[in-house]
């Protein structure tokens, strides 16, 4: 069963109207099709005023569904011959991440990105999603490997960030992350980054020095949650709502900011409404980013690169 968000239940309540009148019509010799009609017309406007103007702590909700597409999902729907390549060759295989060799559209790709579980056995497996140093330490040699053999690598962003506890520490997580941002910055190949659910503080920055960033329409980037923020800033989680809000951490602010790139559309209530239609919708915009990363040089991505990151918190007074 699709969990519920609490801003959609009107249309809920309105479906399950709906629902209750066509089997009334179907056992019962009375004709109910114009109120039928009538509430249809009236379920479909509610869902373009809902979906058409949801607020900063809706996205967070969509963002955070458990049915939301994993990049495991993508992979399946975007590409072909997917082979999943394992180990860091330093400590050992980190589950959060998984990452391989593919063809997109024929052409011979890097896939990387944070893996969430569809279940609590998996979510155990993959550590919620919260990568350890050594899943870094796999994206960066996959990373590098795409390099030496010239494929483009596309990563994808869904973690609310990197495992914070003791062993990951002593294993140097912060070093792994730093050592990600630094390597990135100067691959000689095209590297693009979608948001595909949260995109949280340094764990998802180690997969998003990009030459273009993309997000889901009702995905998140920041650099910690809302309820991390309004803990520091109010003393108080519950204020998480208000926090969203100021944080600006949603698509279409960080496209005002010209934080990313370009802002993919969502089906109508987010992507795990229609999983197929949402990879198709990627699958444009990964095409012409491809066709324009490809146009130029190693050192062209590498100063595009620069510039862009360059570019992000400038303000004029």
């Amino acid at each position: 069963m699709i969990k519920v968000l609490p801003f959609e239940e009107p249309i809920v309540q309105l479906k399950t109207k709906i629902e209750e009148l066509k089997e009334y019509t179907a056992s019962a010799d009375v004709d109910m099709s114009a109120e039928i009609i009538h509430l249809e017309a009236r379920l479909k406007k509610l869902e373009h005023e809902i979906y058409e103007n949801m607020e900063p702590w809706d996205r967070v909700q969509v963002a955070r569904h458990p049915s939301r597409p994993t990049t495991r999902d993508y992979i399946q729907l975007l590409c072909t011959d997917f082979m999943e390549l394992h180990g860091d060759r330093l400590y050992g295989d980190d589950a959060a991440i998984i990452g391989g060799i593919a063809l997109f559209e024929g052409r011979p790709i890097t896939i990387i990105g944070h893996q969430r579980g569809i279940d609590t056995k998996e979510n155990i497996k993959r550590n919620f999603g919260m990568p350890h140093p050594e899943g870094y330490r796999k994206a960066l040699r996959l990373m590098k490997q795409a390099e030496k053999f010239k494929r483009p690598i596309i990563c994808m962003i869904d973690t609310k960030g990197a495992y914070p506890g003791k062993a990951a520490e002593e294993r140097g997580q912060s070093e792994a992350i730093a050592r990600n941002l630094v390597e990135m910055a100067g691959l000689k190949v095209p590297v693009i980054s979608i948001v595909i659910g949260e995109g949280g503080s340094g764990g998802a920055l180690a997969l998003g020095v990009a030459n273009h960033i993309h997000m889901l329409e009702n995905s998140t980037y920041s650099v910690i949650s809302p309820e991390g923020a309004a803990s520091i800033l109010w003393k108080d989680a519950s204020l998480a709502k208000q926090a969203a809000e100021a944080m600006k951490i949603t698509a279409p602010d960080l496209k005002k900011m010209e934080i990313i790139d370009t802002v993919i559309q969502e089906v109508h209530g987010g992507a795990h409404k229609n999983i197929e239609a949402q990879a198709e919708y990627m699958k444009e915009t990964l095409i012409n980013s491809l066709i324009e990363l490809e146009k130029l040089t190693p050192d062209e991505l590498i100063e595009n690169r620069y510039i862009k990151f360059k570019n992000i918190g400038e303000f004029n007074e």
